[in-house]
């Protein structure tokens, strides 16, 4: 193959476990790849392997083509290839099934993503803890960041306000974000509504979860996040998800619904939580707005 497919475009590759030699010499044969994407790649359960050294150094030579990058595990190849990827426009790591992953390997990915440089990046879906991490990244583009997606497990994670501040601070032509939020970080809501007036889709999951039992019944603690939505979003703001584990008063949904009358909501969800606090009471408001229009599309947990 590499003495006669010499002009791939894009390389998907699956279930690579170790350095193959005819994968090395492939990529080294290339004269346009534009996007290489990792499915299924990683270490089988149990076993630790050898991360593809080799692989990375193939990857680093092409440095200078490779537009889009996917990692379904961290463990797959050493991070140190990612400084090479200089005109990388759409960068997706994962950490899928955890197979062979510790600790140490997504620390050393968090350290290559600080000194790593992707000024023309337009799209970043990370399923890894690296707020900082990526912060620090989108501070060094150029403000072509059109997507990011940051999805994640560990309720631990910190730093999602400054990941926030450097979206709103540097990405004026965002078109959808999907993160996490913590209650202080609603705050940050505002600035990113302000400076991103192209937002189209937000999604905003908690990180709160396991602390929801020590908030007041009496707080409606989502309401914050409401009233910043209804007074600051842009009219292309039509698709919206934020966490049911956040309590809001009815007042502040039914004050949401009614800013949201000349552009229509064209999908709203209330993303669902170990504690839903979205009651019955909400669900009347929601279907309210559904049959005036108000609503196009709509998901919420049932109680």
């Amino acid at each position: 193959m590499a003495q006669i497919c010499k002009n791939l475009n894009e390389i998907i590759i699956q279930n690579c476990y170790q350095d193959l030699p005819g994968l090395i010499t492939l990529i080294d044969a290339q004269r346009n790849l534009k996007s290489v994407l990792f499915y299924g790649s990683k270490n089988k359960k149990g076993s630790k392997g050898t991360p593809c050294k080799n692989l990375g150094n193939a990857l680093a030579r092409k440095g200078n083509m490779i537009n889009v990058l996917h990692l379904d595990s961290v463990s797959i190849i050493p991070p140190s290839f990612l400084t090479s990827l200089i005109n990388l426009k759409d960068l997706s790591i994962f950490n899928v099934g955890n197979y062979g992953d510790t600790s140490e390997e997504i620390k050393e990915i968090k350290q290559y993503l600080i000194i790593s440089e992707f000024p023309n990046l337009q799209y970043l879906d990370f399923g890894l803890p690296c707020f900082k991490e990526l912060a620090m990244l989108i501070l060094k583009t150029k403000g072509n960041i059109l997507y990011v997606d940051v999805s994640i497990n560990n309720k631990n994670a910190k730093d999602v306000g400054m990941l926030i501040k450097a979206i709103a601070n540097n990405c004026p032509k965002i078109k959808g974000l999907s993160t996490h939020l913590e209650l202080r970080d609603f705050i940050n809501v505002k600035l990113l509504l302000l400076n991103c007036r192209y937002l189209g889709c937000i999604k905003f999951d908690s990180l709160e979860d396991s602390f929801v039992n020590f908030v007041n019944e009496n707080d409606n603690t989502g309401d914050e996040l409401l009233d910043i939505l209804t007074k600051f979003s842009p009219n292309s703001l039509t698709d919206i998800s934020i966490s049911g584990c956040w309590k809001y008063s009815i007042e502040a949904f039914e004050r949401f619904f009614d800013s949201c009358r000349e552009k229509t909501l064209f999908y709203f969800e209330i993303i669902p939580s170990n504690i839903n606090y979205i009651t019955q009471d909400h669900i009347v408001i929601i279907r309210k707005f559904i049959e005036e229009g108000v609503i196009k599309s709509c998901r919420f947990p049932s109680n």
